[in-house]
């Protein structure tokens, strides 16, 4: 399994984790187009940081890495890195490059 595939999985992971905890409604689609921020987004502020946190940890078990993926940088980027599940694995992926 490539690198890519191994982030998406553990994003994927993540997703699961955080859907535990919101109601079946609330819940997000395990797919690369899913909106994570902006107005089309189904997670609230709370749910978005839980989700990071998530990811944050699933990255860390798989890869043995701490990654940090609300630093400055991917906030201040204006293209936000963290818009959807996809553009959060090219970060990701640049981050482990």
């Amino acid at each position: 399994m490539g690198k890519t595939q191994r982030i998406v999985e553990v994003m994927f992971k993540a997703v699961d984790e955080v859907n535990e905890q919101l109601t079946k409604e609330q819940h997000i689609n395990k797919s690369l187009d899913t909106i994570l921020t902006g107005p089309s987004a189904r997670l609230d502020s709370l749910a978005l940081v839980n989700f990071i946190v998530a990811a944050e940890q699933e990255m860390e078990k798989d890869f043995g890495i701490s990654i940090s993926l609300a630093d400055e940088i991917a906030m201040s980027q204006t293209d936000s890195p963290v818009r959807t599940l996809g553009t959060l694995v090219d970060y990701i992926s640049t981050l482990l490059d």
